[in-house]
């Protein structure tokens, strides 16, 4: 995959790495690729910038919106 790996520990970084229920901004552009190969996350709507619906349609992020 491209970009980084956010769900391995870097604690040189002090980053502890995501778990299930965290949050993360992901650009449009990397969310509609892991869309495209089957591994998109969830989204949450409301905190979606509107011009994600410049790269992404409303219908693809619709899919994967948060309960």
């Amino acid at each position: 995959y491209v970009g980084n790996d956010l769900s391995t520990p870097r604690p040189e970084f002090g980053f502890a790495g995501l778990k299930p229920g965290d949050q993360w901004c992901l650009c449009a552009a990397r969310f509609l690729q892991a869309h495209e190969e089957g591994c998109a996350p969830q989204v949450r709507l409301a905190a979606t910038h509107a011009r994600a619906l410049d790269i992404v349609p409303l219908e693809v992020l619709e899919q994967h919106a948060a309960a």
